[in-house]
């Protein structure tokens, strides 16, 4: 049974991997998307109490 690093690897080297990726780029690169993602990393980590 393959490691789950190694499924990993396998799915970024698949074509639904690589779509997947590019759609990650996309979003990384949309300002309005990047401050949501900093937010809710924000709230994980402890740093978004009330």
């Amino acid at each position: 049974m393959p490691s789950m690093l190694q499924r990993l690897k396998e799915f970024g080297r698949s074509p639904q991997g690589r779509r997947a990726t590019q759609q990650v780029r996309r979003a990384a690169s949309d300002p309005r998307r990047r401050e949501q993602a900093t937010r809710l990393l924000g709230r994980f980590r402890g740093g978004g109490h009330r």
